[in-house]
Formats: structure tokens, C-alpha cells, sequence
């Protein structure tokens, strides 16, 4: 059986990163990645479900011993992801799907250098801007301070495989797609078992 890819999905705020990852996973052919954090649960969050929810201790233990792929701290409480649930799904041949920022992408890049990076893109500044602007939970200064952090977010995509311009949400999700499924004829994933099928045919 052919391993699953592990798919992360990084760029900008306002470029439609959640939505997309949600399209994706309408079609049940994609996991998706569930993080381990040290804050409280949120009325209606269940533990195993939006997150992991673990102790201080516990989370640095898991991180001390290698078991993330990626952490960071984020307004005091850590956030990571498990690399035995990923690679668990991972060898049963699901592909998992991780959105999270570029520091926490590279990380997992460095930690699962078979990991598919793909980079979302707003069609132009001006358009990100109006997006935030239509969440109506920024002010014009935060909005400002956002568009000019993308700028300099955007000259990071040279660190990523992909990148897909998400103009239209239909397109972008299949774009991504497409990534996947050409990353799963890539030779040398899973040619071996190829290999030795045709050999034993010989």
C-alpha cells in the first residue's frame, strides 16, 4: 500500500488558507491534522476532536522526545502537532492535510522533508485587503499592519514546492488536487512495490 502525503498548506492571513482546507476535506479523501495545545478547551470543543488538549508538562515532555512535527508558543500556550498520529494515518495511506503558518511549515519540512509544501497567494494586495476588511473583526490600523506583514510573508514562498493563486475558490481546490495526485505518480513514491510487482511477473 502507498503511503499518504503530507500535505501543508501556509500563506498569508486573508488568503483563504481555512476555507480551502475546508473544501478539501468535504470529499473524505484527506485527513486532517489535528494539533496538540496547552490552552483550555472552548465551550463545545471536545478533546481528540478541534484539539488536544494536554498540560504544560505534558506538551514539553512530547516535545523534549521528539514527538512533533512543529510547535510554537502563541500568547502564552504552546501549540503543536503529534507526528505519531500523523505518520500513523500517514502509513495507512491517507493523505493529512496541515494548515499552519510558515515558521511551524519549515519546521515540519525539516522534521518530514517528504512533506508537500503549498503556498497560498491573494490575487493582489488590494484584494487581501478587502478580504480582512469584509471580516469586520480588524480595524483599518490592524488590516494595514496585516497587508504589509504579507508583503513580507509573500517573499517566503521559495521555501515551499507550490504555490497557487487563490482567485477563484473552486480553482485554488483544485488546484491543490491536482498537486496531490501528481505527487502520488511522482516516481520513487511507491515504485518500489512496482518494481517488485513486475518482478514477480517475470
Amino acid at each position: 500500500m502507498q503511503k499518504g502525503r503530507l500535505i501543508v498548506i501556509s500563506g498569508p492571513s486573508g488568503t483563504g488558507k481555512g476555507t480551502i482546507c475546508r473544501e478539501l476535506l468535504k470529499g473524505n479523501d484527506l485527513d486532517l491534522s489535528i494539533s496538540m495545545t496547552t490552552r483550555a478547551p472552548r465551550a463545545g470543543e471536545e478533546n481528540g476532536v478541534q484539539y488536544f488538549f494536554v498540560s504544560r508538562e505534558e506538551f514539553l515532555k512530547t516535545s523534549e522526545e521528539g514527538g512533533l512535527l512543529e510547535h510554537a508558543e502563541i500568547y502564552g500556550n504552546f501549540y503543536g502537532t503529534p507526528r505519531a498520529a500523523v505518520l500513523e494515518k500517514l502509513e495507512k495511506g491517507r493523505d493529512v492535510i496541515l494548515e499552519i503558518e510558515m515558521d511551524g511549515a519549515a519546521q515540519v519540512k525539516r522534521s518530514y522533508p517528504d512533506a508537500v509544501l503549498i503556498f497560498i497567494l491573494p490575487p493582489s494586495l488590494e484584494v487581501l485587503r478587502k478580504r480582512l476588511t469584509g471580516r469586520g473583526t480588524e480595524t483599518e490600523e490592524q488590516i494595514q499592519a496585516r497587508s504589509s506583514q504579507a508583503l513580507s510573508e509573500i517573499h517566503r514562498i521559495y521555501d515551499y514546492d507550490y504555490s497557487i493563486v487563490n482567485d477563484s475558490l473552486r480553482d485554488a481546490v483544485s488546484d491543490v488536487r491536482t498537486i496531490i495526485r501528481a505527487e502520488h505518480l511522482r516516481v520513487g513514491a511507491g515504485s518500489e512495490a512496482l518494481v517488485r510487482k513486475y518482478e514477480e511477473e517475470e
